[in-house]
């Protein structure tokens, strides 16, 4: 019989996996059917597509991974199970993170506004930067896969020599292989933040420079060049925020083998970082008018619809 925190983990666990995949499947169903019907896609949709489908697939590793933590906790710290979900959450966390970046330096790139000429030379190629760092993207998120399989490997052969009892040099120096790969594998998400960090304090530079010119020219500072400044701004703050919170999952899993109640921890840890991807989708939604239609398009009338024209919601 489960216990009251398995329980609750599992309730908790299942209504993010459900509201995760409602948020990324309409953030993907949206842009995708959209790429059908015109047959060409925008950079920005393009990014926000694929974040989505990475995202879902993240989802589904971390619920089947919360399901092996109640209902075979042994597994999930050993075995071939624990090892292919491990890798494949790598890449797949690693393409996220670095999808989101994407966005931001997208958005930064194009909504911020700055006359230092090698700002300018990124504006005028932003595509051509954009589509370079997705490609940058993907190779580092396989590179950190494969530091993830030889991590494993030194992991292995450690329990190898342990179980044979050869308490040698040979250990150690194994030893610190495997803690060189653990401590590098945990830095992979740094560039990704920083690059990240820069976008935001680029595009909130630029918005208090717009905000100070209008109101030197005695001009409201409600249009829409503020308005794109404050949405992007509220899409990488998100981000970031959300990405600091997964990154204290990471150190409750790494406390979680010094505390008495081990599997708490990491049920804990679980539901953090369950978070990071479905609380973002919602976020992309708002924060993109032709999202945020579609929704309201979409919804019930018994909530309100928009009648053609109008931009507030009305009564049927």
């Amino acid at each position: 019989m489960l216990e009251f925190s398995e329980g609750m983990f599992l309730v908790l666990l299942v209504i993010e996996f459900i509201l995760g995949n409602l948020g990324n499947g309409f953030l993907g169903l949206v842009n995708g059917s959209s790429w059908l019907k015109s047959k060409k896609i925008s950079l920005p949709d393009f990014i926000i597509t694929s974040l989505a489908l990475s995202r879902i697939i993240l989802l589904w590793i971390i619920f089947v991974d919360g399901l092996l933590v109640v209902f075979s906790y042994e597994t999930h710290h050993s075995g071939t199970a624990m090892i292919m979900i491990d890798i494949t959450w790598t890449f797949a966390n690693q393409l996220s993170i670095w999808l989101a970046t994407c966005l931001g330096v997208l958005y930064c790139l194009k909504i911020a506004s700055f006359s230092h000429p090698t700002f300018l030379w990124l504006k005028w190629r932003v595509s051509r930067v954009v589509v370079l760092i997705l490609l940058g993207a993907l190779l580092l998120s396989c590179a950190s896969t494969v530091s993830r399989i030889n991590e494993f490997n030194i992991y292995s052969a450690l329990n190898g020599i342990g179980m044979a009892g050869n308490e040698t040099e040979h250990v150690r120096k194994k030893q610190s292989e495997y803690d060189l790969f653990h401590a590098l594998g945990n830095l992979w998400s740094l560039p990704p933040f920083v690059v990240s960090l820069i976008s935001f304090f680029l595009l909130f530079l630029s918005l208090g420079r717009h905000m100070w010119q209008m109101q030197q020219n005695g001009i409201s500072s409600r249009d829409q060049s503020t308005e794109a400044h404050k949405r992007a701004i509220m899409i990488i703050f998100s981000f970031l925020f959300l990405f600091l919170l997964y990154l204290v999952s990471f150190i409750i899993f790494l406390l979680s083998r010094f505390l008495s109640d081990k599997k708490l921890a990491v049920m804990i840890g679980e539901v953090i970082t369950m978070l990071y991807p479905v609380l973002h989708s919602f976020i992309l939604i708002l924060g993109n008018p032709k999202l945020k239609q579609t929704i309201v398009t979409v919804l019930p009338c018994e909530f309100g619809c928009l009648k053609p024209g109008s931009k507030e919601p009305v009564s049927p």
